[in-house]
């Protein structure tokens, strides 16, 4: 049973949402994804769906990561995953602080491509991370190669701390505080309480 954990409408584009992600259920859905040559960077492009369904379930089962599926417009149209860096992919390889969190993010293939929509995801993608109070700094690692994300890292905010070498990749080890983000996007990730938690 998968649910939806955080909703956000972007100005332009509209409603996005994130929702647990069901390991068996969305394997196809999630396969077609990360097999696709424009996903080579997930390092999944000879997957088959058993083994997709595998990883995810290794995910779901894991302490200190976990994999949601992006929805645009009520439709799921990208992956994101949250993690802790300091138990795992940066173990050992970056000066870990409390209140860090590791992503990733992959957008599926699109026919028709929508103008910003990868902004708009990488976004909304940082501002649930920030909605956590305990979130102070998000953490990535993507491959030194992939330029594309570096820009779309730069537009929210990351800055670049130096490359670290991993066993699968080189990595582009990048930071970005809370106001980091706020400044670049505008946004104001202030937690505020509820109606109801303000009368309780």
């Amino acid at each position: 049973m998968t649910a939806v954990v955080y909703r956000r409408v972007d100005p332009r584009l509209g409603g996005f949402a994130l929702r647990t992600l069901d390991p068996d259920a969305d394997a196809a859905l999630l396969h077609g994804w990360v097999t696709h040559p424009k996903a080579a960077y997930w390092l999944m492009l000879d997957a088959d769906v058993a083994r997709v369904a595998a990883e995810y379930r290794r995910i779901h089962e894991h302490p200190h990561h976990d994999a949601f599926v992006g929805l645009w417009q009520d439709r799921p149209t990208f992956l994101a995953e949250r993690y802790d860096p300091a138990r795992i992919e940066l173990v050992g390889l970056y000066d870990a602080a409390e209140g860090d969190v590791g992503m990733h993010f992959l957008c599926a293939p699109a026919g028709t491509p929508v103008h910003g929509f990868t902004l708009a995801v990488i976004t909304t993608v940082m501002a649930w991370l920030f909605a956590d109070p305990a979130t102070r700094r998000v953490v990535v690692e993507p491959d030194v190669r992939n330029t594309a994300v570096h820009a779309l890292n730069a537009a929210v905010g990351f800055e670049v701390v130096g490359p670290v070498t991993k066993p699968e990749k080189e990595a582009l080890l990048s930071v970005c505080t809370r106001a980091m983000f706020e400044k670049a996007t505008g946004l104001d990730t202030t937690v505020r309480p509820s109606p109801e938690e303000s009368r309780a």
